[in-house]
């Protein structure tokens, strides 16, 4: 009897306030959260966790030093990967980023390379674009990872002292170069000989993270590893 006011109560809902999946829109089932089962099928993973020296790894080959990196997913134009994002980033999504990094979490707890962090680090926005946004994306995605692996987030020692432009159409260098030198640590000591696991949505050229891998490791004695929910193609 209980079982079956459930199901009503929920149908009722569902009428009224219509759940829809953020991938593809269509109605959600009662037992999924906010992505259908048929995109979370779709979604097209790197395969990267388990693999050392991966693609990701090579980005930072002779560039700075880190633990490990990988990406979660693969992004390309038009697919699912880039709507989930672009609902996180512009749509005010926030539960939805908070999700993705939960996904990302479970992924990465089954692996025996991403355990064992001291701290959950998300790559930060600067304050003026984080006003204008709400909130920083990386921040949810790490709030999410953090449910299922080792690590306090850390969300108050990178900051980004300088505000720059958007790298969306920037060349490698021109990446580079509006990154250098703009991350500061508030408290060095607070990491000191810690592990550090360094969180963003999407790498491209890894400038912006080489540029907060600089800064830790400038400041602290510390060891990185980094973890991105999708690397474009």
């Amino acid at each position: 009897m209980l079982k079956q006011l459930k199901q009503i109560s929920y149908a009722f809902a569902h009428v009224l306030y219509p759940r829809t999946c953020f991938g593809c829109g269509t109605a959600l089932l009662q037992n999924e959260q906010l992505i259908c089962e048929r995109c979370l099928l779709q979604m097209p993973e790197t395969g990267f966790l388990d693999v050392s020296d991966n693609r990701i790894e090579k980005i930072f080959w002779g560039r700075t030093e880190i633990e490990q990196a990988a990406a979660v997913f693969r992004f390309s134009k038009g697919g699912i990967v880039q709507k989930l994002i672009h609902q996180v980033k512009y749509k005010k999504q926030k539960e939805l980023g908070v999700f993705l990094g939960e996904i990302m979490g479970i992924a990465m707890s089954k692996s025996n390379r991403w355990t064992n962090f001291d701290y959950i680090i998300p790559v930060p926005l600067h304050p003026k674009k984080e006003k204008i946004r709400g909130y920083n994306q990386s921040l949810l995605l790490a709030e999410g990872i953090a449910k299922h692996i080792t690590g306090e987030v850390l969300n108050d020692n990178l900051v980004r002292n300088i505000f720059t432009e958007t790298q969306t159409k920037k060349s490698r260098l021109e990446r580079w170069k509006n990154t250098s030198d703009i991350f500061v640590l508030n408290n060095p000591k607070q990491i000191n000989q810690k592990h550090i696991l360094l969180i963003d949505d999407i790498i491209t050229t890894g400038s912006t993270l080489e540029a907060c891998i600089n800064a830790l490791k400038q400041y602290a004695d510390c060891r990185v590893s980094v973890i991105t929910f999708a690397a474009a193609d």
